[in-house]
């Protein structure tokens, strides 16, 4: 492997990304017989398939998804060396990419908004999203670091907890089971869930419970959303499991209601993560030791609110 170039690695990333040879030709500037070269040469120089032929386009073996990981992993490196150059040059503070999922815009924009009136010179590059695409992002190396409350489990990385993440039941503030201090798991056996989409950390969350508590309750609408997840539970569509910090407002406002099972609150926490070989540079690096040590201040303030 020691003959690869970096212009054959891009011109593999190119041709998975488009699906086509006239796709990555057209994405590099290049011709299209250029790029079958660079994959011919690449391939010759790996000595095994790199891609196949689909109905759906070009797609990477399983090899191909090895040189696909360590391209990621060397753009990665070249855009922090980038950095790095400029911050020695002087030429500004750094730039740092943050993922938030979704569940966490509740606060974390406060903290960084925090972090960046100390730090005005850095460029905060922040990315909100859900969890499969936040996930995507850090294993592609498009992230520094992301805010998310269950850390991946399909690459290795390094973690640090910003504090307590609570789950609740949340329900319209007139349920039949609203107030009721002797909840029990057979209370709500004919109750209605609405549920977060597949992939969800909330959904996966919420499954847990259901088998725990043992019943078979009515699984309503699949809802994409935590705002608007609030919006059918206040209109009675159902009760749901939600981070109780998407909900800290409307519980304090009195338009939703807290369901008081004995195992309720499920106490999760909320981390900073990052790809375990992803190296920080200067600038996320301070964002990630600020978030670690003082995001839990920005967290909502839940007292007497959780049932």
């Amino acid at each position: 492997m020691r003959n690869v170039t970096l212009k054959q690695m891009r011109a593999l990333k190119a041709a998975v990304e488009a699906g086509s040879i006239a796709g990555a030709a057209k994405a590099m500037h290049v011709t299209p017989p250029a790029i079958s070269l660079q994959l011919k040469i690449l391939e010759e120089n790996a000595g095994i398939p790199l891609l196949e032929r689909t109905g759906k386009g070009l797609r990477p073996t399983t090899a191909g998804h090895v040189l696909l990981d360590a391209t990621n992993q060397i753009e990665g490196v070249l855009k922090a060396c980038s950095v790095s150059l400029q911050e020695i040059k002087g030429a500004g503070a750094g730039a740092a990419r943050v993922g938030v999922v979704s569940t966490a815009k509740y606060f974390a924009p406060r903290a960084l908004a925090a972090f960046i009136k100390t730090h005005p010179d850095i460029d905060l590059r922040l990315q909100v999203g859900n969890r499969h695409d936040t996930i995507a992002a850090l294993e592609n190396y498009d992230l520094d670091f992301a805010i998310m409350g269950r850390p991946p489990v399909n690459f290795e990385v390094e973690r640090s907890i910003i504090g307590p993440h609570p789950h609740i039941l949340i329900c319209p503030p007139d349920h039949p089971l609203a107030g009721r201090k002797d909840l029990r798991p057979a209370d709500l056996a004919h109750a209605t869930f609405l549920m977060r989409e597949k992939g969800s950390g909330t959904r996966a969350l919420t499954e847990k419970l259901i088998a725990k508590l043992d019943i078979e309750p009515r699984i309503g609408m699949e809802i994409g959303s935590n705002e608007t997840i609030k919006q059918a539970v206040m209109a009675g569509l159902g009760i749901a499991l939600i981070s109780a910090h998407t909900a800290a407002v409307e519980l304090r406002d009195g338009r939703l209601g807290a369901l008081p099972l004995p195992d309720l609150p499920i106490m999760r926490q909320w981390y900073v993560v990052r790809r375990k070989e992803k190296r920080l540079m200067p600038a996320a690096r301070a964002l990630w030791d600020f978030m670690a040590a003082q995001g839990a201040a920005f967290l909502p303030r839940m007292d007497g609110l959780l049932g």
